[in-house]
């Protein structure tokens, strides 16, 4: 047998940190080696998550940390402010980032990219894990080809940092290869109240609700002569995405270059 994979996780207290943890205790083919959060320093990464200790002590100092461990994959869940530095010091230790972080922009996913190129490692940036979410997607892409008349409408709970979601992004980014710009409903229309007809994109719209008790879902709303078609997507729980962070962590390590979205690892 191979020797497992060694896991590093930044933000391991959080909600989506600890169920990285559990799934990587889970799996034999990997190894925790390494917990980063800004709260609970020094707690046994295992008694976190409500399992045995597992004797991997949760770490402020990531560079550190990762310099002591030198785990081959991190996984990061942390916040739109931290995760570039994040990856910046990963990539330095030639430790492969696999981030679910949203936030990023194109630019700093394109300078990502250059710097695993020059480590010679494998990186991915996903706005999202969930297989089901990533199939959304591959649909919608797909309907615009022959329904071209489309808005988003994303759902998330109200102390989610970003709006737009990166899911609904990345949606929109997709659909835009199958379909060209078609700024969509009457030209003469106003805004009443700013902001009421959503973020612009390729032509068409996207609007974000935030709202507590709202976990994630996401709509997609095609229109056509005498008819609509929606797909949509809900997530009920954080351990729907552990499979896709399970297959990502393996995978990333057959890269070179940075992987911007889940659905390519899906593909091979």
């Amino acid at each position: 047998m191979s020797q497992p994979i060694k896991v590093a996780v930044a933000g391991a207290s959080g909600r989506m940190g600890q169920e990285v943890v559990k799934m990587v205790l889970n799996d034999p083919e990997l190894k925790l080696v390494a917990a980063v959060d800004r709260s609970s320093a020094g707690a046994d990464a295992g008694r976190i998550v409500g399992q045995e200790d597992c004797g991997v002590l949760v770490t402020t100092d990531l560079e550190l940390t990762l310099a002591e461990a030198k785990p081959d994959v991190i996984v990061d869940f942390t916040t739109p402010q931290t995760v570039m530095s994040n990856a910046v010091i990963a990539i330095k230790h030639k430790v492969r980032p696999v981030v679910g972080t949203t936030g990023l922009t194109p630019e700093q996913i394109n300078e990502l990219d250059k710097l695993c190129q020059e480590q010679e490692i494998g990186g991915l940036v996903a706005p999202n894990f969930s297989i089901g979410a990533i199939l959304m997607m591959k649909f919608a892409a797909q309907a615009a080809k022959y329904m071209p008349h489309v808005e988003i409408i994303e759902y998330h709970g109200d102390q989610k940092l970003d709006a737009p979601s990166g899911t609904s992004i990345k949606t929109a980014e997709l659909i835009s290869q199958n379909r060209q710009e078609l700024r969509q409903g009457n030209p003469k229309e106003e805004e009443t109240i700013e902001g009421s007809r959503g973020g612009y994109y390729n032509g068409f719209r996207i609007h974000s609700v935030r709202l507590p008790g709202v976990f994630a879902q996401q709509e997609v709303i095609f229109g056509g002569f005498g008819q609509s078609l929606k797909i949509r997507h809900d997530s009920y729980d954080r351990a729907g995405y552990m499979p896709g962070v399970n297959i990502a962590v393996k995978k990333v390590m057959g890269y070179t270059g940075l992987v911007y979205g889940f659905e390519h690892f899906m593909e091979d």
